[in-house]
């Protein structure tokens, strides 16, 4: 089979919503380009989700360009199936030049300093590279995992759909970010023997003082604030998610009140070997730490509303509802009936593909709201990139819209110098 070679101004690696609002932009701006997608576009929503996956924040969050929700719901949680047909809306709405199934397989810079962008089928030459590949392709595991006895299942957050998925037995959910606490609710309410390892994420308040806690903090300002306004940005970028739900309508997640109803919960698992976990006696710290965070919410709202002395239902009284007498050490998966663990813990991105010195020790890029420190390359999507919605719905398109300005000065850049070297 021939390799195609093409040269374009702009190409755009991944499909998802971010690398499809930096191609309306382009578009807008007649800015030739091409929307390089690995496998479908939107493929995550469509296959890495699980069947009762909805939105953690109100429909009205949902922002893309030219494209914002107009629902009769806008302070409901879109399920999985309307949120894909909220995004194919936004595709069909401009129709991008996407090819779909097209691995990157490597960019580089060539002897021009032109950007090589190279797939099985197609070598592209382009002025500009957008990088829109997400923070979620390799899940966070520990090398220990290796040493648990095969007989038990270990899946995949990615993988996982339906309780129906999970082998009899008891499931032990790893971590408690946005998707564990959520997965683990719906093995509970499927009526599942479910047991959770509690991690260091943060919760967060639903309906508080009478609104969703996200109006308040959009209200308030929070999600305007960039990276560089964080006291800590490098801590801020590796920060986990505050867990909460948008099922049956919203609501909030108090671990405590899952141990009361019977949902048994340990500390940080630290270690396994064959039919032995190990957990680290943090689970009371972790516990404090996700109440700390949710209280700190609720200062901030209260604060804003002693401040503008608005008339709203009155600050509700805090209680801990359950604390654990004693913490476990050790578990032995044989005697528990520990049949499937469920891996809760997390991504990283895979750039292994890119041969640009652009990213720092960790692996993380250097940039500054997605501009690089290489010239014409670009980042997006990414969690954190300059707010707190950058890696949303909410905030997106913004960063789109920055860099695609940003690309157009430079291509007007370099159209002018080339006109002055012709006439000279």
């Amino acid at each position: 089979m021939s390799v195609q070679k093409r040269s374009i101004p702009v190409v755009i690696v991944g499909g998802g919503q971010a690398g499809l609002c930096a191609s309306y932009y382009l578009t807008k701006s007649k800015i030739e380009h091409v929307v390089l997608e690995r496998s479908q576009r939107f493929h995550s929503w469509k296959n890495d989700r699980w069947d009762s996956f909805c939105l953690v924040t109100p429909n009205w969050q949902c922002r893309m360009p030219d494209w914002h929700y107009n629902g009769d719901d806008p302070n409901g949680y879109m399920v999985k199936d309307e949120i894909i047909d909220y995004l194919e809306g936004f595709a069909n709405s401009f129709k991008p030049p996407i090819h779909e199934g097209s691995i990157v397989e490597k960019v580089d810079r060539n002897k021009d300093g032109k950007f090589f962008v190279k797939t099985a089928e197609s070598e592209w030459i382009a002025d500009s590279v957008i990088l829109a590949t997400g923070s979620y392709d390799l899940q966070n595991k520990p090398e220990y995992a290796r040493n648990l006895n095969s007989d038990i299942v270990q899946i995949s957050s990615k993988s996982y759909k339906r309780p129906s998925d999970i082998p009899d037995g008891v499931c032990l959910v790893i971590g408690t970010g946005q998707s564990g606490v959520q997965m683990m609710e719906d093995l509970w309410i499927a009526g599942r023997d479910v047991r959770l390892c509690v991690g260091t994420a943060p919760r967060s308040p639903r309906i508080y003082r009478g609104r969703d806690a996200t109006d308040w903090l959009f209200e308030i300002g929070e999600y305007s604030k960039t990276i560089g306004e964080q006291p800590n940005p490098k801590l801020t970028e590796s920060k986990t998610n505050h867990y909460l739900s948008g099922r049956d309508g919203g609501h909030e997640i108090d671990l405590r009140d899952f141990a009361l109803k019977g949902l048994k919960l340990y500390g940080s698992v630290c270690n396994m070997n064959e039919n032995l976990i190990r957990f680290k006696k943090d689970l009371n710290e972790n516990l404090d730490r996700a109440d700390e965070s949710y209280l700190r919410i609720c200062k901030m709202i209260d604060d804003y509303i002693d401040t503008k002395n608005l008339d709203v239902p009155k600050k509700p009284h805090f209680e801990k509802k359950w604390s654990p007498k004693e913490e476990t050490e050790f578990l032995n998966t044989k005697e528990e009936n520990i049949t499937s663990i469920l891996w809760c813990t997390g991504f990283k991105t895979d750039y292994s593909w890119l041969e640009i010195d652009c990213l720092d020790s960790t692996g993380r890029p250097i940039h500054q709201r997605g501009v690089s420190n290489e010239q014409g390359l670009y980042f997006l999507g990414l969690n954190w990139l300059h707010t707190w919605g950058s890696g949303r719905f909410l905030s997106v398109a913004e960063d789109a819209e920055f860099l695609v300005k940003n690309i157009k000065e430079n291509l007007s850049s370099s159209e002018n110098t080339t006109s002055c070297y012709q006439s000279a």
